[in-house]
């Protein structure tokens, strides 16, 4: 019999709730995830001010928040925030991660590290980019892809000052936004922020524009599984990552 897997996940905030309990319940018992909120930035009244996402960025926020995990018996843990991983760059993103694990002795990635991670497995180097964030915040995170010799061709930014506007976004909301974009020179299309629940519209607007759609909480999820040391697993899901397979 396959042990049971357990995947930590520390969010700001909310909105990926639906996203997580689809994927535990599509992976039929192999897998539990735990959830813990970590403390969140606010400047100006925002959560996605630049300001905001350094505090929310802070590995002892995080740490703090992964700690409350500690008896869940981890094999591995995600810092599932796009925004609170890209915002100082990528030697940040990985110097974080990388305090966690050792911090929580388990394998530790973030959202920001997972795109990166999921568009090397793909090959993916041109990419379009549907944002909810306010264009400053869309801004680093070009920066961060661009360490990673990923070039963005095409950006739409819907201009979201919190994830709370981003938890109650519809598929209709995103298909009209991605509508806005020129598709022609991207590879695929990136839409970050894991407050956006995405698992069940993704293939349907993947279909639509003819390449992969990569969201936060499909690349968060498939790289926590990814990362688990000796693992193997292979989800069967009808939904959400439907460009990428974990093995």
């Amino acid at each position: 019999m396959t042990d049971v897997l357990n995947l930590g996940l520390v969010y700001p905030g909310g909105g990926p709730e639906s996203d997580i309990y689809s994927f535990e319940r599509v992976m039929a018992g192999r897998l539990r995830v735990f959830l813990s909120n970590s403390e969140f930035g606010i400047v100006d009244g925002s959560d996605h001010h630049p300001d905001a996402l350094r505090m929310t960025a802070e590995v002892p926020r995080i740490a703090s928040a992964a700690e409350r995990l500690n008896d869940c018996n981890l094999d591995a843990l995600v810092w599932a925030c796009t925004s609170g991983s890209f915002v100082n760059g990528r030697a940040f993103a990985e110097d974080q991660a990388a305090q966690l694990s050792n911090r929580l002795g388990i394998p530790v990635t973030s959202t920001s590290l997972a795109f990166a991670a999921a568009l090397k497995e793909l090959s993916v180097r041109r990419v379009a980019l549907l944002s909810t964030y306010p264009e400053s915040a869309t801004d680093l995170f070009v920066i961060f892809l661009s360490e990673f010799g990923t070039t963005v061709t095409a950006r739409h930014f819907i201009g979201n000052p919190s994830g709370w506007q981003s938890a109650v976004m519809q598929c209709e909301d995103i298909r009209d936004a991605a509508s806005d974009l020129d598709l022609t020179q991207c590879q695929a299309l990136l839409i970050p922020d894991t407050a956006l629940p995405s698992l069940s519209w993704a293939p349907i607007l993947e279909q639509r524009i003819g390449r992969p759609v990569l969201t936060a909480n499909s690349v968060s999820l498939w790289h926590g599984l990814r990362i688990m040391k000796g693992q193997s697993v292979q989800p069967n899901l009808e939904f959400g990552l439907t460009s990428l397979e974990v093995s």
